[in-house]
């Protein structure tokens, strides 16, 4: 019985190919649709977390500022340097970072190898700045506390200073000089980012102590000096508790109120990804609504086009009924044409959408965004709708048709 029935309702859906068709191309315009409008949001989310990837995880900032000389004001204040010593105290007194590293950033020193010469920035800092920072090593390795505690001179060097310096020459193992002074090249950074334009790509790496002795911040009154702490917390939610912990230390030692908001320059990348989520969901949310519409005008035209057919099929329904037809038997039939159309023109909406996001995938994509990709809740959620829709419109008619006598059935136009 089961097998007939279906054997009918395929053949039905065959007779009528022109609204069979129509219906089907609402169902699998309103899935498709909705799943690239979902797919292009989630494509800009992972673009912007790939591109903060770049720069490191849960990472903060702390720079100097302006003390001013009255609270509020911008026009009176001194200007303080960051020290060696504050980054001590911090890294003891602390309870709330897990890693943190000064930095000492110059961008004068010359790069001389035996292949050519470049100007780079040169950064000093501690060994545990990878643990903070992205700096992935490709060949070598990253130094240690050996090296930090008898001051060797050693190099990490970016991947777009191979370029100058060692053009088609393995850079691991050979010499350097930075202003004269000779360093030994340990590791050679891989390429960060997806264009290779992430400033990291052109710096060299020294160990802070030998940074400290040689290439000292020039400015007045910098003896001992840093240029900013890098530093993650436990976790990301103590983000405002380790900057407040920064804040107090570094103010004690400067003499200052902690609460001065213009005497440091923070850069909390924690509270940035917060925003750029916020940003997301209302995107999420908008994209979502406009797929959820343009699924409603799909579900409204096969709402109509279903409800056409049973109409249609009235006289059909009296006739079947008079030669034996059971009220289930009816219904079965309206169901498996609902749920078949709806299953194929599902599935052919999401074909064709996979088609195209891998089709996009193929193609460079624009930095901070990355290609659409399918998610599968919303492809089950949007078929599952049209589904109801369809189906509900095909059995509730026929449902009000064959509870008729096949008589009055029968006399319907």
């Amino acid at each position: 019985m089961l097998v007939e029935i279906v054997r009918q309702s395929l053949a039905t859906l065959w007779a009528h190919k022109l609204r069979s068709f129509l219906t089907m191309f609402g169902i699998a315009w309103g899935v498709g649709s909705l799943l690239l409008l979902v797919g292009l949001g989630e494509g800009f989310r992972s673009g912007q977390d790939k591109q903060l990837r770049n720069l490191g995880q849960d990472i903060m900032f702390t720079f100097p500022g302006r003390i001013p000389g009255v609270e509020g004001s911008t026009q009176s204040g001194r200007m303080y340097h960051l020290t060696y010593g504050d980054y001590l105290a911090v890294r003891e007194e602390a309870r709330n970072i897990k890693f943190i590293s000064p930095v000492l950033n110059r961008e004068d020193i010359r790069a001389v190898s035996d292949y050519g010469s470049t100007n780079g920035q040169v950064f000093g800092v501690a060994t545990e700045y990878n643990q903070i920072r992205n700096v992935p090593v490709g060949p070598g390795r990253w130094f240690n506390e050996q090296d930090s505690r008898e001051n060797r001179r050693v190099a990490v060097v970016g991947w777009e200073l191979l370029k100058n310096m060692f053009p088609d020459r393995p850079a691991v193992g050979s010499s350097i000089l930075l202003n004269g002074y000779s360093f030994d090249v340990i590791g050679v950074l891989s390429k960060v980012g997806q264009d290779g334009n992430n400033g990291t790509n052109a710096r060299i790496f020294i160990p802070i102590e030998i940074m400290r002795n040689l290439f000292p911040l020039k400015d007045k009154n910098s003896e001992d000096a840093i240029s900013f702490l890098n530093y993650r917390p436990l976790a990301p939610t103590l983000d405002i508790v380790a900057k407040n912990e920064v804040h107090r230390v570094i103010a004690r030692r400067h003499g200052f109120d902690p609460r001065l908001e213009d005497a440091f320059g923070d850069w909390d990348t924690i509270e940035d990804n917060k925003r750029v989520a916020k940003i997301f969901n209302a995107m999420d949310w908008f994209l979502g609504v406009v797929g959820v519409v343009t699924l409603g005008l799909g579900a409204i035209g096969i709402i109509n086009i279903m409800l056409v057919s049973v109409t249609e099929r009235t006289r059909e329904i009296g006739l079947r009924k008079a030669l034996g037809a059971t009220h289930r038997a009816i219904l079965t039939q309206f169901f498996v044409e609902g749920a078949f159309l709806t299953a194929l023109s599902g599935g052919i909406g999401l074909a064709i959408t996979t088609a195209l996001v891998a089709g996009l995938a193929a193609l460079p994509a624009p930095e901070g965004f990355d290609t659409p990709r399918i998610v599968p809740a919303s492809a089950a959620i949007a078929i599952f709708s049209l589904a109801v829709a369809g189906i509900a419109a095909g059995l509730y008619p026929a449902r009000q048709a064959a509870l008729l006598p096949p008589v009055e059935a029968l006399r319907q136009e």
